[in-house]
């Protein structure tokens, strides 16, 4: 039987994969950062719009918990339920990562995926999700009964102070490399991640971007991290690479950011007339 099609098409969601494509594949770019994030860590940092910034398991498979922000209007931020509406539950290559309202344009769209072949597995696991969240202190005390100040919440929280952001400005996150879905229970679910030493995941910054990742404390998601099973997973931990490249500027010929909404936001309330013209 046929599946019932997307909710959401238009145009507005066409990509121009060429243009990505192109971008995926330069190999002239020009490095402009580059580091690890050591394990139950997090770190922040910037992407100017018009670059590529990379993120990539250099020890062996490794979760990574992603925010993203406008650098310079942090209340623009990324929006994983409505990314997941847009695109899919588990993105990839040539999808896009949607901010809020009342801005809702593409933060960032991902241009190289090496785990794009993965597809669903025998359990009905797909990676890069948009299904779950972060790990936090507070449902891990609800479950435990303990206080652990290294899960992603946390290690998010702290990666952002030195840019003057604060608990409340860390969201829902893209979970890079981790492998999740739904059971026949249709509850969620984790597996250990397929990613291998060496792949990336890479997306390019449609505008300027405040990034901060988070290398999960729960590693590669091979341990349980609550429940009977549960135990300590540092074994499974390791750094995740980051890299920031500038493209050729020939390759952006044609490109602009996007714009914010065009959304008049008067939400259906009639502003004053002060001028005494009839509003049009």
């Amino acid at each position: 039987m046929a599946s019932p099609p997307a909710a959401y098409r238009g145009p507005a969601l066409d990509v121009d994969r060429p243009f990505y494509r192109r971008l995926a594949a330069e190999t002239g770019r020009e490095p402009v950062d580059a580091f690890e994030i050591p394990i139950r860590t997090g770190r922040a940092w910037r992407v100017p719009r018009g670059h590529l910034c990379r993120l990539s398991t250099v020890g062996g498979p490794q979760v990574g918990d992603l925010n993203l922000w406008h650098a310079d209007d942090p209340r623009e931020r990324f929006w994983a339920a409505r990314t997941r509406q847009l695109q899919r539950a588990h993105v990839s290559t040539f999808d896009r990562l949607w901010s809020t309202l009342p801005f809702l344009r593409p933060l960032a769209t991902i241009t190289a995926d090496t785990l794009a072949d993965h597809g669903q597995d025998g359990d009905g696991g797909r990676v890069h999700d948009l299904l779950g969240t972060r790990c936090d202190p507070y449902v891990n005390r609800l479950l435990t009964g303990e206080d652990f100040d290294y899960c992603c919440h946390s290690n998010l929280v702290r990666a952002v102070a030195p840019f003057g952001l604060t608990e409340f400005d860390v969201h829902d996150v893209l979970n890079v490399f981790q492998c999740t879905g739904l059971n026949d229970e249709d509850r969620y679910f984790m597996k250990a991640s397929p990613a291998r030493p060496g792949d990336h995941f890479e997306f390019f910054a449609e505008v300027d971007l405040l990034c901060a990742l988070s290398t999960c404390p729960g590693g590669d998601l091979s341990i349980p991290l609550w429940g009977p099973d549960a135990r300590d997973p540092v074994a499974t931990c390791r750094p995740i690479g980051v890299e920031v490249f500038k493209p050729r500027d020939g390759l952006l010929a044609g490109w602009r950011p996007p714009e914010r909404a065009a959304y008049r936001g008067l939400h259906g309330v009639r502003l004053p007339d002060w001028t005494g013209e009839t509003p049009s």
